[in-house]
């Protein structure tokens, strides 16, 4: 053969191989909730985490996502809504917190109208909905996902963790005596 068309067929196969990254659809998986032992809530125990596999997949187009992240939102929204004029409902009924009172304790979500919740005139991308979740929360997600025994032993350890994360450096004042430093005994420079 002469070298040209060896040439044009090693270029066709080449052609032939390469691949096309398309941004035409979305895939999700969906993971069964589980305590995390990987993350460190701000306070309390019981971290949230997932289960090792997916339990389910979805495929939407891009259209399809927006608008189901758009009903996912809002109902997240509603949600914190909701709770927002809970507290306010107690506020009120405590005078600020500095009363007790009977009615403000028996309160739940359900004593919290619909109509008293105004997400239409919400801007909901501008809202921001990675915030912490209470402790009593994450225990009711990982028990309503079926996680039936919450390891008791987390909370201690995630309160060590923050403790640590508090007491960073040593007490090392103008000079560092390396005997009594613990960042030299832990083998880092003296902070």
């Amino acid at each position: 053969f002469p070298p040209a068309a060896a040439t044009s067929i090693l270029k066709r196969q080449k052609q032939l191989r390469r691949k096309n990254v398309r941004f035409d659809q979305v895939t999700v998986y969906y993971f069964a909730r589980r305590q995390g032992f990987t993350s460190v809530p701000s306070q309390g125990g019981s971290s949230l985490g997932m289960a090792q596999r997916h339990n389910s997949v979805r495929r939407y187009t891009l259209c399809e996502f927006a608008q189901e992240q758009e009903v996912n939102h809002r109902e997240i929204l509603r949600e914190h809504l909701k709770e927002e004029k809970l507290h306010a409902k107690k506020m009120k009924l405590t005078k600020n917190g500095t009363v007790e009172s009977e009615e403000a304790d028996g309160l739940t979500l359900e004593d919290v109208s619909d109509d008293d919740i105004d997400v239409e005139n919400v801007e909901v991308d501008d809202y921001f909905f990675l915030q912490p979740l209470p402790t009593k929360r994450r225990r009711a997600l990982l028990r309503a996902s079926g996680v039936h025994r919450i390891d008791a032993e987390e909370k201690q350890e995630l309160r060590a963790i923050r403790l640590s994360r508090e007491e960073c450096g040593c007490d090392c004042r103008l000079y560092c005596d390396p005997e009594a430093c613990a960042c030299s005994q832990a083998g880092i420079k003296c902070q």
